[in-house]
């Protein structure tokens, strides 16, 4: 793991001011009117990618399900989108169908085993590597279709911090920040987690630890990235900024496996230490 000084140097690219669209009557809109029943927004996110944060947003969907919750996962990483290949899915209708008016969205809502509802994006669309005003208006007007109809809606975003990234996030009632015990993992959530306060004035983060190896724990993950941000983020806010960890999720071959068969954990090996650190954060998440 990096130490405190390390992960605090690297971060100069995370040092940008307030994000342009943070406090817009458009989010606003999509997060929703005070007393008007709506999903909650939960952006699952990273600083890197390669740390399992689809797989992840795919697993921990279906334990919210067997929970009782009515859960659409949007594939919100919409140029580089992989949702439809960790659940075995060929895609008919995509967002990008829906955002130029080919399909309808209700087209391309698709059912899963899993007992939830997705909606995939589309692959390889440069289109959708930087934020313009009708990629904005187009999520926008899409979260704001879907909220009434679930009980949460996760974006599972792409990972760093790009326009889009930072723009789908901002939608978001609450984030998850995907991260592994590495030390590129760890540093880009940190650089992460610092914009985010800073953007958006984010004071609550939840950490998922994933792929965690013996000799390593998830609370001990948590606990050096709070204190860095102790150190170098909170004293320029008016409130600290907490991290609560949520999951703690082991190395597991069952992992690598369901990955190789795309299939959700609970499917196809509901009882591995995986998939029951996976139910235990939708608990967490949950109440």
């Amino acid at each position: 793991m990096p130490s405190e000084d390390t992960a605090g140097r690297a971060l100069s690219r995370s040092q940008a001011g307030p994000h342009p669209l943070e406090g817009s009557d458009a989010v606003r809109g999509a997060r929703g009117a005070p007393g008007l029943p709506r999903a909650r927004i939960t952006a699952i996110t990273s600083g890197k990618g390669g740390v399992g944060k689809t797989f992840v947003a795919a697993n921990l969907a279906a334990a919210l399900a067997a929970r009782g919750e009515r859960v659409l996962v949007l594939d919100a990483d919409l140029g580089l989108a992989n949702l439809d290949v960790v659940l075995n899915l060929v895609p008919k209708v995509t967002l990008h169908d829906v955002f130029t008016g080919k399909r309808t969205l209700d087209e391309a809502l698709i059912e899963v085993s899993g007992g939830y509802t997705v909606l995939l994006a589309g692959s390889g669309m440069v289109e959708y590597s930087r934020l313009t005003p009708e990629v904005r208006d187009k999520l926008i007007d899409t979260l704001n279709t879907v909220a009434p109809r679930y009980d949460r809606v996760i974006l599972d975003t792409g990972a760093g911090i790009s326009d889009v990234v930072l723009y789908t996030v901002s939608l978001a009632d609450e984030i998850i920040v995907v991260v592994t015990p590495e030390p590129t993992s760890m540093t880009d959530a940190y650089a992460t987690i610092k914009v985010l306060a800073s953007s958006q004035g984010r004071r609550h983060v939840r950490l998922l630890v994933n792929q965690r190896v013996p000799g390593i724990d998830g609370p001990g993950v948590a606990a050096q990235l709070q204190r860095v941000v102790d150190r170098h983020v909170s004293p320029g806010l008016d409130r600290p900024l907490v991290l609560e960890l949520i999951g703690d999720v082991p190395a597991d071959p069952s992992v690598r496996e369901a990955v190789r068969k795309r299939q959700l954990l609970a499917e196809c090996f509901p009882g591995c230490d995986a998939a029951q650190a996976i139910a235990a954060a939708a608990g967490k998440l949950a109440m």
